[in-house]
């Protein structure tokens, strides 16, 4: 009987995947068979996100941003060539397209015309459903195309504040993590892949200016300038948008 409790009782504690077990056991390593960035100096952990983010060929980016007290919804698809998708704030939707250096600006009627009486208004019939390409020299061409910039846009969004200490062991969409947190949580944290590369998978911004998930590191998507009957071409200027966009994290 006591050779078949001990059995028993063996069998059990070698079934149990708990930390901490009645049978005497110590805690397991949380980050056993991960890429080892747990087990790293938080600074060198966010070093290698920045990296990892950097050299992947594409992301998807969805969540909010609070930038100079506009909220920002976000859903994006970038890569290095270009990127699509849209960008809700408080007071309008748009959605942008970049192929190249092409960048161009979808957006309802409203959007155009929203307190405008000039020549927004007069044009926001004509722009409904129509890519507007916005042409290199018009002031609002870098303001849209950050958010169609991959580097640019993570860069802006990866980098914590204040003193950086190594957080908690967790899963996002199902993939363990390690986190790292700015100023005790205050200045960001940022959840990093423990699976394969060390991409960053959630990015908490600081001071609560939101928060994005980023996935499909690496997958690639179809980008292409839009139909030529589908794209109305001001020249050097598009209709004033009233927007005021401004990148997360940047001074604009």
């Amino acid at each position: 009987m006591r050779t078949r409790k001990a059995a028993l009782v063996g069998a059990l504690c070698a079934g149990l995947s708990v930390a901490l077990t009645a049978c005497g056991g110590t805690a397991e390593d949380p980050d056993a068979g991960t890429n080892g960035v747990g087990k790293l100096e938080p600074a060198k952990i966010q070093d290698k996100a920045r990296t990892a983010a950097r050299d992947a060929s594409a992301v998807h980016l969805s969540g909010s941003v609070v930038s100079q007290g506009r909220t920002y919804k976000l859903d994006m698809r970038l890569k290095r060539d270009g990127g699509t998708g849209r960008v809700a704030s408080d007071a309008s939707t748009f959605e942008l397209l970049r192929v190249g250096d092409e960048l161009f600006l979808k957006a309802p009627a409203e959007f155009w015309s929203r307190g405008d009486k000039g020549d927004g208004a007069a044009a926001a019939g004509k722009l409904e459903k129509k890519y507007v390409k916005v042409p290199a020299g018009d002031p609002a061409y870098e303001q849209f195309k950050g958010f169609t910039d991959k580097n640019v846009l993570l860069d802006g969004l990866i980098g914590l504040h204040g003193k950086l200490a190594r957080g908690d062991h967790g899963t996002v969409a199902g993939a363990r993590t390690i986190r790292v947190d700015g100023a005790g949580g205050s200045g960001g944290t940022l959840d990093v892949s423990l699976m394969g590369e060390p991409y960053p998978l959630r990015v908490q911004r600081a001071g609560g200016a939101g928060q994005l998930e980023l996935s499909d590191w690496g997958k690639d998507f179809a980008l292409a300038a839009p139909p030529k009957q589908d794209v109305v071409d001001y020249g050097k200027r598009i209709p004033s948008t009233g927007e005021g966009a401004a990148l997360p994290g940047s001074s604009k």
